[in-house]
């Protein structure tokens, strides 16, 4: 018998949420079958197994945290001559904080037996604790009266005011992506001096380029949108305005210029918001850009990006649009410097240079900078840049 321990997953991420488990008591599974699916506060994440051989136990049911270095399941191992083998993995000091059957069992009946034996698991216990919520008036719906996570969402916190009870107010734990998110908007807001640019840009021959594209792209099982033209548009632009793809590091006495363009784009997957990002934009083309970008956007709303498809961004975009909004101010993706919003497109009347009405495809976009590096008159010229590039989109069809 062997121990599954949870590996290090990195980022520096020390206990994740067992969301679904893969496998059952007394399953036989192989090397390199998915066990487990588990939430940390970047993505979720699928873990393969380790060995071949028949499945013990689970040491933690779904909706619980683990701690990294703690054991999952336990295994009976089968060799390739399928025998077991006859390894028992030695037990280890109780030195986890939630790691062993043994250890979750006494945590639980301690607690039960000083709150009125209301039945829970700890890890619910301490969201209880942590939503300030009394056990002993939710009323489980598990097993033998088990209260559960999602019994605690359902809870009214009122402090015992009836009145309140009544008004069914709903309380949720704020953890994994969410949790990740909060704090990092919440640091970029408080610690970077954002300023916001907004412009609009017509898109009449970017519309009739991507119409011409479009069969050649479905030929290739490529989704075309006009996301990749942007990308690959703030790449060329980057390349004249250098400060835009720079970072600063934290007490400003150091700019660091990327030679890498790695544009993340924003995806509301079913997890949470995620970037993850397209690397060395500036060597790719369009339909290199298309193709990774379908790739990843597919993923990511699964939820199931890689921890280093999330990391080394240098510039980022949220397409707003799709959702209807039209101008915003976004808050930047630190360590990056800047952030681009795109709006829904509009059909809008504007005067032509004979001063005659013409309906056009108009975009607004939004920008939000890093004063701190860059200035006001330098993110104009960037993003007229860029806008020279969108109006005439054969340039990044052919870049010079």
């Amino acid at each position: 018998m062997k121990d599954f321990i949870l590996p290090d997953i990195g980022e520096g991420i020390v206990e994740c949420e067992v969301v679904k488990w893969l496998i059952v008591e007394g399953q036989n599974i192989k090397e390199d079958d998915p066990v487990v699916e588990v939430m940390t506060d970047k993505a979720l994440v699928e873990i393969p197994a380790k060995y071949t051989g028949i499945v013990t136990k689970l040491y933690y049911g779904e909706g619980e945290i683990a701690k990294v270095h703690s054991p999952l399941f336990s295994i009976d191992i089968v060799n390739s001559n399928n025998h077991q083998v006859n390894e028992t993995a030695q037990p280890k000091e109780q030195t986890h904080t939630v790691n062993s059957p043994s250890k979750v069992e006494l945590q639980t009946k301690n607690v039960e037996s000083t709150s009125s034996k209301a039945l829970a698991s700890p890890a619910v216990r301490r969201l209880a604790r942590e939503m300030a919520i009394d056990l002993t008036k939710v009323i489980g719906t598990g097993e033998k009266g088990r209260v559960l996570s999602d019994d605690l969402s359902q809870f009214v916190v009122s402090d015992n005011d009836d009145t309140n009870n009544k008004a069914g107010h709903t309380v949720e734990l704020i953890k994994g992506v969410k949790a990740s998110m909060a704090k990092k908007m919440t640091h970029a807001a408080f610690t970077v001096p954002h300023f916001s640019v907004s412009e609009e840009i017509q898109l009449d021959k970017l519309i009739e380029v991507k119409a011409q594209l479009l069969d050649t792209y479905m030929q290739k099982q490529l989704k075309l949108t006009f996301m990749p033209f942007f990308i690959k548009a703030i790449s060329l632009a980057l390349h004249q305005f250098p400060i835009i793809n720079a970072q600063v590091n934290n007490d400003c006495s150091e700019i660091t210029y990327m030679d890498t363009h790695n544009i993340g784009f924003a995806i509301d997957s079913k997890i949470g918001l995620l970037v993850p990002n397209i690397k060395g934009v500036e060597r790719l083309s369009i339909m290199d850009i298309t193709s990774q970008y379908n790739e990843l956007v597919d993923r990511a709303r699964l939820g199931r990006v890689k921890s280093e498809e999330l990391k080394g961004g240098t510039i980022s975009l949220s397409n707003i649009g799709v959702l209807g909004g039209t101008v915003a101010t976004p808050i930047i993706n630190t360590p990056e410097s800047a952030i681009l919003a795109l709006g829904k497109i509009q059909r809008l009347p504007r005067f032509n240079e004979q001063d005659q009405v013409i309906a056009v495809n108009i975009m607004q976009v939004s920008w939000s900078a890093d004063h701190r590096i860059i200035d006001g008159s330098t993110l104009v010229k960037f993003n007229n840049l860029l806008k020279s590039y969108i109006e005439n989109p054969i340039s990044l069809l052919h870049p010079l």
